[in-house]
């Protein structure tokens, strides 16, 4: 048999091109949630429901209409009857009238008629007549989470390309999500080669200097760790025949064949010749210490056809023989690619150190769990900025990379502040984009094009104060601008906004009047925003064109102050018959099948920090930007 020599070595750069040409990806599969831990998303997941999916009471006490509290206080109390009460897990059987109370749990849902819910701590019972004193005024909403406060249906959830973690998987499971569709993992065979190998737990003959076989499962632990499926196939030895059939085998049930050992130049290792005759040999020898006798290339099953055919088959790494040599090879060149198929980060170390993106004060004297995002300022350093949306939010966890641990006698951390993250995971990378601002149809679909973005719905207003405080790349704001910022405008596009009614009441409602001069029950959008505040731009304009004042217009509309997140939600009451007409846009009108009545257009531009203008994430923002037009239509 000839011997096989190493003449012309390729560069590492080389063998990771090579790799890299091979068609690793195994596609996509839909896991249920239970299995969902650890894998990637293939597509966006959009919230279809609400969570909660119910106005609820934030705490105990009791559910009241806020008028009945305006002016009360220690000294002169509300005195309310209280005709009934709602536990958590009961629906309500009562609804309010007027100078009443309902006792209620926390997490029950607020019965009909009530609109806001005082603490019991502010509360005393006249023992007499059973009364409840209310020694404290509330207003609407007042300590009430209401219907997609936490998430909001329509609301992007996850984007293509999140790793699963257990922040997610409560995430989905308070959405009802059942299965969900995933990066297949790439199926790995593991093939080690020599007569001296034997498979640990057999019987050893040191004396003809046989071995255990160390690397069949420590690649297989490698291949699992990188987010691959390790397939173990019996150790061949140094028959060709053999060498073949195994081989094939592995060829037509996975996706990439390792192989470790005969790759060398020695007269009995002869695989390199079994590729050149089954597959197509892509390289052999590696200027790499250890690892140099690296094979690369494809492997065809029985039905791929010729050699070098690409129909059918699968990629293919010879690895040395030596253990070390073997993981050394593996964790430089195969563990990413494996990482790059599965659609999983390139891990990182367990903790980070950041500065603080802006103050944040705390002096409650306990220890603090602060859980925090991790972004990058223009110049690449890590700026860490708290996540916290109360503690019955599922996405403070879901949108943050670690904890902060905040010592009891620290009263405050000052912008720029070093600190140590502590990650949920060695995985987790920072955000290529951090974004924040209104929650827009156009905006999400951007967002999918975009490596690894980062995007938090918290409103026009909160993105601009955010912006001006230096935390976000980007901020997305709707509706007309209160005040100029220190920006650059990256792009702007117009969505139509308005009413949305149920098919069947469209010829009931034409416009804005209708709205303020009918007993419509109504759905707004937070004062956060932007349809908010074209909202209250456009009665304005009808308080003016009636010479009324803009506050008697809001007085007479239904529900005004009650608002919800996200631009569905609104929309989901008018589907479900809590109310009447919503505040929403056109595309969403569209999505759910409801009426819709134009009140106009907005603009929504994206705002980005002039000092992050250089980093990869907005200039990859810029690039997709050019096609907003296309998407809007």
């Amino acid at each position: 048999m000839n011997r096989k020599e190493f003449r012309d070595l390729a560069s590492p750069e080389a063998a990771r091109e090579a790799i890299d040409s091979l068609p690793l990806e195994a596609g996509v599969e839909r896991v249920p949630l239970a299995e969902a831990r650890g894998r990637v998303l293939a597509e966006r997941l959009d919230a279809e429901l609400d969570v909660p999916g119910f106005d609820r009471a934030s705490l105990d006490g009791y559910a009241l209409r806020a008028r009945e509290t305006f002016g009360a206080d220690e000294a002169a109390p509300a005195r309310l009857e209280v005709i009934g009460e709602v536990h958590a897990g009961d629906a309500p059987d009562v609804t309010l009238e007027d100078r009443a109370a309902v006792e209620i749990s926390t997490g029950a849902v607020m019965p009909s008629g009530a609109d806001a819910m005082v603490p019991v701590e502010r509360t005393d019972i006249d023992d007499e007549t059973g009364e409840v004193l209310v020694r404290t005024s509330v207003a609407p909403g007042d300590n009430v989470m209401f219907a997609g406060a936490d998430v909001a249906a329509g609301e992007r959830a996850l984007g293509p390309g999140t790793q699963i973690t257990p922040r997610d998987v409560g995430l989905l499971s308070a959405l009802g999500v059942e299965e969900l569709p995933v990066r297949a993992s790439p199926r790995v065979g593991i093939v080690s080669t020599g007569d001296e190998l034997v498979r640990p737990g057999g019987d050893l003959e040191s004396d003809r200097g046989e071995i255990y076989d160390v690397n069949s499962y420590t690649i297989a632990a490698g291949v699992e760790d990188a987010g691959g499926e390790a397939v173990l196939y019996p150790h061949a030895g140094d028959d060709q025949d053999e060498m073949e059939r195994l081989l094939r085998e592995a060829a037509e049930e996975c996706d990439l064949v390792l192989s470790s050992g005969s790759t060398s130049a020695s007269a009995v290792d002869v695989i390199y010749r079994v590729i050149e005759a089954q597959g197509e040999l892509l390289l052999h020898g590696v200027a790499v210490k250890p690892g140099k006798p690296m094979l690369v290339g494809r492997l065809d099953d029985d039905e791929s056809g010729s050699a070098g055919s690409t129909s059918g088959g699968s990629a293919y790494v010879g690895l040395p023989g030596y253990p070390v040599s073997a993981m050394m090879v593996f964790r430089t060149f195969v563990a990413p690619a494996i990482r790059d198929a599965a659609g999983l980060p390139e891990p990182e170390t367990a903790t980070v150190t950041g500065r603080m993106a802006r103050q944040e004060r705390y002096a409650e004297g306990r220890l603090r769990l602060m859980p925090v995002g991790v972004t990058t300022d223009g110049d690449g350093e890590p700026l860490v900025y708290p996540v916290d949306k109360g503690s019955g939010a599922t996405t403070s966890l879901a949108h943050a990379d670690g904890v902060v641990e905040v010592e009891p006698g620290t009263d405050y951390l000052e912008t720029g502040e070093p600190v140590t993250v502590r990650l949920f995971s060695p995985d987790v990378r920072p955000p290529t984009l951090l974004g924040v601002g209104e929650d827009d149809p156009t905006l999400s679909r951007l967002l999918d094009s975009l490596e690894n973005p980062r995007y938090l719905s918290v409103g026009s207003r909160p993105a601009l104060r955010r912006l001006r405080d230096g935390i976000p790349d980007v901020a997305v704001v709707a509706g007309p601008l209160e005040r100029d910022v220190d920006a650059d405008e990256l792009a702007r596009w117009e969505r139509e906004w308005g009413l949305l009614v149920r098919p069947d009441e469209a010829d009931e409602v034409s416009g804005l009047t209708d709205l303020v001069d009918r007993d419509l029950r109504f759905v707004n959008r937070t004062t956060d925003s932007g349809l908010r505040t074209s909202l209250g731009v456009a009665l304005a304009d009808l308080a003016d064109d009636r010479g009324v004042d803009r506050h008697d217009l809001v007085e007479s509309i239904e529900g005004f102050d009650l608002a919800v997140r996200a631009h569905e939600s609104p929309a989901r009451k008018v589907l479900a018959g809590d109310a009447d007409v919503a505040l929403g846009l056109s595309d969403t009108a569209d999505r759910l099948d409801l009426a819709f009545v134009s009140l106009g257009h907005q603009p929504v531009r994206v705002l980005a920090n002039p000092d992050r203008r250089g980093k990869v994430g907005v200039r990859d923002l810029e690039r997709v930007l050019d096609s907003v037009t296309e998407l809007a239509e």
